[in-house]
């Protein structure tokens, strides 16, 4: 009956242990959160509080119901961070790939296509924050493909989305729902290592249907959504 008892408590012990040591290891590999954000010219994106400020929109409106940031939420809708990303990547191809080549990236070569691609890996892996100042730099592309997020959640937050999850007006404040998209935004808010993650998953990247960017199942109209 003792060893039972010792077994147990060894048991007890060593469970702890692991538990104790991940989260010490997810507390040490967190990805930094930036204290603003600013592009290669100096422009200010994110201002110094704007992404935190994000997160309280994001979880007074319930967000953790209906999605999911960085994989932390409901199934019944996307991982907004995932979503940003890929209609991020999408963007910026689409501009260079008409910048160059005068068409837009799906309609390219193979090889045109695979330069494209290479140069997105590095733009989104290379790590461009600086720890002395919390400052995230980046570069005059990926300000653009911000500002066209911001237009396309805002009409879904404002207008509401049956495939995303979404009611009417669940948020329409302009600044709030600026907040929110630097909160969402995995790039920027939390920048190169889940963009590395994300472009090993996506690339070839397409470009995203109504649907395509739906990483779980959708709800009905109504837009409410359960755990």
């Amino acid at each position: 009956m003792k060893k039972l008892w010792i077994i147990l408590a060894a048991v007890f012990v060593f469970s702890f242990a692991i538990l104790g040591w991940v989260g010490m290891e997810i507390f040490r590999q967190a990805p930094p959160i930036p204290r603003e954000v600013v592009t290669t010219d100096g422009s200010v994106l994110i201002p110094d509080g704007q992404i935190m400020d994000g997160q309280n929109v994001w979880q007074a409106m319930g967000g953790m119901q209906v999605g999911s940031i960085w994989g932390h939420g409901s199934y019944v809708a996307p991982d907004w961070t995932a979503d940003y990303l890929h209609r991020e990547a999408v963007f910026i191809l689409d501009n260079w790939s008409a910048a160059e080549f005068g068409v837009d990236y799906e309609s390219g070569t193979s090889e045109q296509k695979a330069v494209l691609q290479q140069r997105l890996k590095d733009l989104l892996r290379t790590n461009r924050y600086d720890e002395a100042t919390g400052r995230l730099t980046v570069a005059p592309i990926r300000v653009q493909a911000f500002e066209e997020n911001l237009k396309h959640y805002s009409a879904i937050f404002s207008n509401g989305s049956s495939d995303y999850a979404i009611q009417k007006n669940a948020q329409s404040d302009p600044v709030k729902l600026r907040q929110m998209n630097a909160f969402s935004s995995g790039p920027l808010g939390l920048p190169w290592r889940t963009a590395r993650t994300i472009l090993s998953r996506t690339l070839p990247i397409s470009r995203p249907s109504r649907l395509s960017a739906i990483s779980r199942r959708a709800v009905p109209s109504s837009g409410r959504a359960s755990v």
